[in-house]
């Protein structure tokens, strides 16, 4: 089976062409930061109005790259949210436009799903595993037992810790997007100075493995108000050390309430675009050790938003004959576990 996989859920512009002996045979993606840096942050409607101006383009490059016709495909994977609506919907139209066209499958796949399969397409990994995902809009914590089987058991109560590696790049001056800046800045930290550095470690220590990251934005915020000779390399060490301590005390207790539930599990999987970040890899890589079980860390170009994971997911859907009619709808919320219970503060996020 050869998949063609659409993204467009935020800020990336993304299209690929994988089969199911996990090739890729083309993945093409083109950024949207130079667009968003003036903003600080992603502006939804030039978001949509790059994706109108590029899919088309970038489809074609897959393509060409893959040496494929659309008669060789034998299905169209778009993502159809959770994200951006406005970029949903452009690359779920172009999905279905492709899927009409040519009379093949369309496969209106979960970005989130996306992230969640990607280790079986790099590393062929069975189920059960667990899930830890984070990125700019979520940070959770997930069993992945089965395509479409997927258990939530912790997620943010208020902001995703991608934006939170936004804000705090953001209060410190640095280069947009936050995640890459913060963690080039910290590694320039002043191990002394990063010590006398005071920030909260919101939840750890309780129950559960739920996330929270607005007291430690804010307190990152008054750190900086109240002392102004601090540098911004200090800073975000510190702040990163803050996030590696919350991962690891979260994702300790998600890897207990998952043996819970399948006490052979082997496998912690880090996904989504902080998983790029080298000084949470490194500290997830040593909870597993401890803990007995192996880390899966996709490469960074597989972490953030890319079109070969939608056509993989796309892939898995088509061996399991899950096709989507063409008139199924774009979704801006859309739950990996629809049975999850409503996390407090959290919104829709969850």
């Amino acid at each position: 089976m050869i998949v063609l996989g659409i993204e467009t859920s935020c800020d990336e512009t993304a299209a690929a062409v994988v089969d199911d002996a996990r090739r890729i045979h083309a993945n093409v993606v083109l950024s949207q930061i130079a667009e968003h840096r003036p903003y600080g942050g992603v502006v939804p409607e030039i978001a949509a109005r790059a994706h109108v101006e590029q899919i088309d383009s970038l489809i074609r490059q897959a393509m060409a790259e893959a040496q494929l016709k659309f008669s060789d495909l034998d299905g169209i994977a778009a993502t159809a949210g959770p994200g951006l609506i406005g970029g949903v919907m452009v690359g779920l139209v172009t999905g279905k436009a492709i899927a009409a066209a040519t009379g093949k499958p369309l496969l209106a796949v979960n970005h989130l799903e996306g992230h969640a399969l990607t280790p079986r397409l790099t590393d062929d990994l069975p189920f059960p595993y667990l899930l830890l995902l984070v990125s700019g809009g979520h940070c959770q914590l997930v069993l992945i037992e089965g395509l479409g089987q997927y258990r939530r058991l912790g997620t943010t109560i208020d902001d995703a810790v991608g934006e939170a590696f936004d804000k705090v790049a953001k209060m410190l001056g640095l280069d947009y997007p936050g995640g890459p800046a913060v963690q080039a800045a910290a590694e320039a930290g002043n191990p002394a100075e990063i010590e006398r550095i005071k920030l909260p470690r919101p939840m750890s220590g309780r129950a559960g493995c739920d996330f929270s990251f607005s007291g430690l934005k804010t307190a990152v915020r008054r750190l900086l108000d109240n002392n102004q000779g601090l540098r911004a390399e200090d800073v975000a060490a510190a702040f990163q050390n803050a996030v590696g301590d919350v991962m690891v005390d979260r994702a300790g207790n998600g890897i207990e309430m998952a043996k819970s539930f399948h006490p052979n599990l082997s496998h912690l999987v880090i996904a989504g675009g902080v998983a790029a970040n080298t000084h949470l890899r490194q500290r997830l890589t040593t909870l597993c050790q401890e803990r007995g079980l192996n880390l899966v860390a996709p490469p960074p170009g597989l972490c953030t938003d890319n079109g070969a994971m939608i056509a993989w997911a796309g892939v898995e859907r088509l061996g399991a004959g899950l096709y989507d009619p063409l008139d199924v709808e774009a979704r801006a919320r859309w739950p990996l576990d629809p049975n999850a219970k409503p996390a407090p503060f959290a919104g829709k996020k969850a």
